[in-house]
């Protein structure tokens, strides 16, 4: 399941990080070029371990990348502050503009709502991807394995 979900997301971010080049204020996001760029590292990564990972390489990079998504768009909740995206950053004004890096990151609602939303899909793919680490027979010749 997590290397599905790489593959797939992994696709939506290259797709997103070239939008943002095409239509960097496209649905109300804040797609500098630093954002597009940053998009399109993430879709290269996470289509690596989707196509060429381990699944456990998978399930570890969909949990640990999902909860920095995540823990990015709740922090431009709790850090943003009602405001105008500096020049040379596309969008729209938001009540919740977090400006990572002044002038070259800035996040605002949509883009919040889209990082908790792809954190949480990976992280929920991560956990529920099983990775049997220990096959081996048991006394009566039967095969036991760990799910984690």
């Amino acid at each position: 399941m997590a290397k599905r979900t790489a593959t797939i997301l992994g696709i939506v971010f290259l797709v997103a990080g070239v939008g943002g080049f095409v239509m960097p204020g496209m649905l109300g996001f804040h797609l500098s070029v630093a954002h597009s760029v940053v998009h399109l590292i993430s879709g290269a990564i996470s289509l690596y371990f989707g196509v060429k990972g381990t699944m456990a390489g998978a399930r570890m990079f969909s949990f640990i990348f999902g909860t920095v998504y995540a823990l990015l768009g709740v922090a431009g909740y709790i850090w943003g502050d009602a405001a105008v995206p500096s020049d040379g950053v596309p969008g729209p004004a938001d009540l919740r503009l977090f400006k990572v890096i002044p002038g070259v990151l800035e996040l605002g609602t949509v883009d919040h709502l889209f990082h908790i939303f792809v954190g949480l899909l990976y992280m929920a793919t991560g956990l529920a991807t099983r990775v049997d680490v220990l096959v081996r027979p048991g006394p009566e010749g039967t095969k036991r394995g760990s799910g984690l």
